[in-house]
């Protein structure tokens, strides 16, 4: 099972970078959040391939009739509810945007003296959220509740979504009419990446590719979306040792007495690194979690969830530090 796991994310990589040039090891990153069930943010300049990633990684999966569930609720006379989702959904955030414009609304019928529900788009099992901190404080609230329980209240029913369900955002680091997204939303994402600007070769390769008009023209799925909830499914699977979740623990914990750290993480993000831990094993044939492979997404799943003291302190710096300074001796001992 590992293996053809890894054969298929492998797969999909390659599709993907077949289109886009990104880097594999951040691709594969965004890859296992989803499968883990987390959300992801990418962080960056305009213009770097942050929204064409996000489509190129949708239009990845085979979004089939037969695969697609319904979001459900209870209505007070005890019948069920069904609101069909989307494959995938792209919300363009602007200023002007409401809470119901992405969630949705109920339009009253004159004609039938009956409530109509208006599903917004976020339910689609696969969310583009374009340059999310466009929104308001009020609409990015809206967001809260979807991607910590995965339901969405609307005047009181509540409407469960069913797996999969990814959101995947995008943030512009500088431009006119932004709106920081505060810590407890940043915290509900499971990791924050920024691609970066390419090589020259890289930059080369998208002006001969996308300069065509027919760039996506030839570009296929190559997974069924069935296939992501039987990965979710398999992440449980993957052995977290003990002594691994003690220096995810101490690693937590250390944000909290950092002299550099102002706002440090919660006991969330020990939860989201564990799983995303977890689902890149899988993702790699593995069938534990090492440390080695906490070392390396720490930084990648905790940066956003901190501020430091100093604000011209990047919160990389003592996360680094932190990695420099939580012993793992035990750890390493109990792997070899």
């Amino acid at each position: 099972m590992a293996a053809s796991i890894k054969e298929s994310i492998e797969l999909l990589i390659n599709n993907i970078k077949s289109l886009i040039s990104v880097d594999a090891k951040k691709l594969e990153y965004i890859i296992a959040a989803q499968i883990a069930g987390g959300h992801v943010i990418l962080a960056d300049s305009h213009g770097v391939g942050k929204t064409s990633l996000a489509r190129a990684l949708a239009q990845s999966i085979r979004w089939r009739d037969e695969d697609r569930a319904a979001a459900r609720a209870s209505n007070a006379d005890g019948s069920i509810e069904n609101v069909v989702m989307d494959g995938f959904s792209r919300i363009q955030c602007t200023v002007d945007l409401l809470p119901q414009d992405i969630l949705g609304f109920n339009r009253f019928i004159s004609q039938t003296g009956k409530m109509l529900f208006n599903k917004g788009p976020v339910f689609a099992h696969f969310v583009l959220c374009d340059e999310i901190n466009l929104l308001t404080p009020k609409t990015q609230g809206s967001f809260f509740q979807v991607m910590e329980e995965q339901s969405v209240t609307i005047e009181g029913k509540m409407y469960r979504l069913a797996d999969p369900f990814f959101i995947i955002a995008t943030m512009n680091l500088k431009g006119v009419h932004l709106f920081p997204l505060p810590i407890p939303q940043l915290d509900r994402f499971m990791i924050r990446l920024s691609l970066g600007y390419p090589s020259v070769e890289d930059e080369t390769a998208i002006i001969n590719k996308h300069g065509k008009i027919d760039a996506w023209d030839n570009f296929k799925s190559v997974i069924d979306s069935a296939d992501l909830i039987r990965w979710k499914e398999t992440v449980d699977n993957v052995q977290l040792h003990p002594d691994v979740v003690s220096y995810i623990v101490n690693c937590v914990r250390a944000t909290r007495t950092h002299p550099d750290i102002e706002t440090p993480a919660s006991p969330r993000a020990g939860v989201r690194i564990s799983r995303l831990a977890r689902s890149l094993a899988m993702c790699r044939g593995m069938d534990y979690v090492s440390v080695d492979i906490i070392k390396e997404i720490f930084i990648h799943a905790m940066a956003h969830r901190i501020i430091t003291r100093d604000p011209s302190i990047p919160p990389e710096a003592p996360l680094t530090n932190i990695l420099k300074s939580v012993p793992v001796e035990s750890a390493a001992k109990r792997e070899r």
